[in-house]
């Protein structure tokens, strides 16, 4: 019998499309735009390609520009990102900035 150890990554970067993100990225996408209360990048493959989406908690959805926050995402990630809007309180406080949930079958 063995005992198994770590399977995977011990942190948050996770690779999507060939390319890294780290939890730094994120930390930086999220100064540039100081409305957002707090945020965490989820990655999918629902359809069977990589998907990023950031997942951002902020007061007020009128003054927030969600073209703004992808752009941002794509400057500092170099991949293309959407943006979900979430009021504040609705979103995890675990300290995760990356959240993972592709399914490989």
């Amino acid at each position: 019998m063995r005992i198994k150890g770590w399977l995977g990554r011990a942190d948050q970067t996770t690779k999507v499309k060939a390319m890294f993100v780290h939890p730094t990225q994120v930390a930086d996408i999220l100064r540039r735009h100081p409305e957002i209360a707090k945020g965490r990048l989820v990655v999918d493959n629902e359809d069977g390609a990589d998907r990023m989406t950031l997942h951002v908690e902020v007061p007020d959805e009128r003054s927030t520009s969600a073209e703004a926050i992808v752009a941002s995402i794509r400057e500092v990630t170099k991949l293309r990102g959407e943006v979900s809007f979430h009021s504040v309180g609705e979103l995890a406080s675990d300290g995760k900035l990356i959240d993972d949930t592709r399914t490989y079958t």
